[in-house]
């Protein structure tokens, strides 16, 4: 099945080192240079009367250069990025010109027409770095979705990413099976999201090491009336983590986009049962989507006779009462009202 169509492709550029330009005299300009630092670029800003966001940024940074005058073409020399403020589209066209002689990557800020790519939105727990564009189409909007999931992400992460980063090089170096190290990196975000809180260190590596691989099994999962958005997070959870995913004609195709993208998919028929049965006897994490709310009593079965692990997943109604549970705080928020919503602005 082909990839639905991306109004952007996300890449995340690896800046440590490298020369990037800011031209602009005011806030939008004075950010930019701040999130280019940030990436551990060194940021040439040119700005004839800077704002004095721009110098206090200047001030805090030490990869910042700031230059009191007009940007020229000969400053493009070498640079990787180049993000400008401008007041026309005559400004913004020479701009952009210059910069892409020397081939240089050209953002001007909020001038779609210019711009080489996009910033986005940024939900930072680096080196765990969330990225979310509209295409220009709604800057605000991008904005409260970054700040709905700030709320989900704890700032915790970032440490087990780093952790991530610094096992990765010795995971690389055992002479293991592909399985037997998918099997660790799968513990490791088992037990990240289980307690983010809790630093790891390298007793935590060695447990996450030696822990006996997950075994085969069965997740039997009811997709309901066939909408993605009524999927239940355990579905979600178990359609990301599952080796094999089997499904009837009648299940919507764009709930597998919620599958990882290394699982098999497999269409069954008549023999479903049988088939997942020996897949999860193999060693697999076997995925069962039912259309419906899913009455997997028969499956059920079968496995717990073939001593195979078996969860049920029930689906859920369109009519049915929508309760959200957050894992880390075990607390249960149900719907507000109309004029619940009201009182609140």
């Amino acid at each position: 099945m082909p990839m639905d169509p991306l109004a952007r492709l996300p890449a995340f550029f690896a800046l440590t080192g490298k020369r990037c330009v800011v031209a602009g005299n005011g806030m939008p300009a004075a950010w930019k240079a701040e999130l280019l630092a940030a990436a551990g670029a060194r940021v040439d800003v040119f700005a004839p009367t800077p704002a004095e966001d721009i110098r206090a940024r200047v001030a805090a940074a030490g990869t910042i250069a700031l230059h009191e005058r007009a940007w020229q073409p000969t400053d493009f020399a070498g640079v990787a990025i180049a993000v400008a403020e401008c007041a026309g589209s005559d400004e913004a066209a020479r701009f952009a010109a210059a910069a892409h002689a020397t081939g240089a990557l050209v953002n001007v800020i909020d001038r779609p027409a210019f711009c080489d790519f996009a910033f986005g939105a940024i939900v930072n727990r680096s080196p765990l770095v969330i990225g979310i564009s509209t295409d220009g189409a709604a800057p605000v909007f991008a904005q409260a979705i970054r700040a709905r999931i700030e709320t989900l992400i704890p700032k915790s992460f970032a440490r087990w990413a780093q952790a991530a980063r610094n096992w990765r090089p010795r995971m690389h170096a055992r002479a293991m099976p592909f399985r037997a190290r998918r099997g660790f990196w799968e513990r490791f975000a088992k037990r990240a999201l289980a307690a983010p809180n809790v630093p790891p260190d390298e007793t935590e590596f060695t447990t996450l090491l030696t822990s006996q691989a997950d075994a085969g099994s069965v997740v039997l999962v009811g997709t309901g009336p066939g909408d993605p958005e009524l999927l239940t997070l355990r579905a979600i959870r178990a359609l990301q983590s599952a080796d094999v995913i089997l499904f009837d004609k009648n299940v919507a195709p764009e709930i597998l986009d919620f599958a990882r993208r290394e699982a098999k998919r497999m269409l069954v028929g008549k023999t479903a049962t049988a088939t997942m049965v020996a897949l999860a006897k193999s060693g697999r994490r076997v995925v069962r989507l039912k259309a419906g709310v899913g009455q997997a009593g028969e499956e059920a079965a079968a496995c717990r006779a073939a001593a195979v692990v078996a969860e049920v997943v029930p689906g859920v109604t369109a009519t049915q009462p929508a309760i959200l549970k957050l894992p880390e705080a075990d607390v249960e928020i149900a719907p507000i009202s109309a004029e619940q919503a009201a009182r609140c602005g």
